[in-house]
């Protein structure tokens, strides 16, 4: 199994003048490498321990129109996966939700930065259907107790995430759709009906945008 990523301790760096907070560890500092620095609401695993990164620019939230979205191109497969939780349609790959905007969403349910991006994805869930808008969690886990498969499904439970999950022990999905320098947690990103990447956010925020990108896809479908 890849290395485990390491869970930020409470310590705020300073960067290019912007408070960095990581996400503060629920398990003991034993059981996590040094920490990386992070964006702030996000927290970061430790290939390249010492790394930052920055966000990627926010745009003031305004109307979007499809012409307005950056086209930022494929994105990686879903591979190497362990199976799936909520998944009715049976999703197997991004073929599979060809024609649909599809939110993508990196998690793992001992992360408080991507719990508090789950308001905002439940009221997206409920203002489109599924019919137009998939969403899909890629839960890639932290700790050996969030790669348990039924403390993963509690969590689903718990947590009400409603949309597929698919199950990335093994963090081959979470890397590769990572940038060079540090993969992070929640990281959101969004496909158009194409399969191509109109959206990509590290950590919490950016909400306006991210549902003003998926109403504009959904109102102008990509062929």
């Amino acid at each position: 199994m890849p290395t485990r990523p390491a869970r930020l301790t409470a310590t705020t760096v300073l960067v290019a003048s912007l408070a960095l907070a990581g996400c503060a560890s629920a398990g003991s500092s034993s059981d996590a490498a040094d920490p990386v620095a992070a964006p702030d609401g996000a927290y970061a695993a430790d290939d390249d321990a010492g790394a930052t990164a920055d966000a990627p620019d926010q745009v003031p939230d305004t109307a979007l129109a499809v012409a307005d979205l950056e086209d930022l191109g494929a994105p990686p497969p879903l591979e190497n996966l362990d199976g799936w939780l909520n998944n009715p349609d049976d999703i197997a790959t991004l073929d599979d939700t060809r024609g649909r905007v599809t939110v993508v969403w990196f998690w793992t349910f001992g992360c408080f930065n991507c719990k508090n991006t789950l308001p905002n994805l439940q009221e997206l869930r409920a203002a489109h259907p599924t019919d137009d808008v998939e969403i899909i969690g890629v839960h890639a886990p932290e700790f050996d107790h969030e790669a348990d498969p039924d403390n993963i499904a509690q969590a689903v439970e718990d947590l009400g995430v409603t949309w597929p999950v698919a199950l990335d022990t093994d963090h081959t999905t979470f890397r590769s759709w990572q940038d060079p320098g540090g993969n992070f947690w929640p990281r959101t990103f969004v496909l158009d009906q194409a399969g191509d990447i109109r959206f990509d956010h590290i950590g919490e925020g950016a909400y306006d945008r991210l549902n003003d990108t998926v109403a504009a896809l959904v109102a102008d479908p990509v062929a």
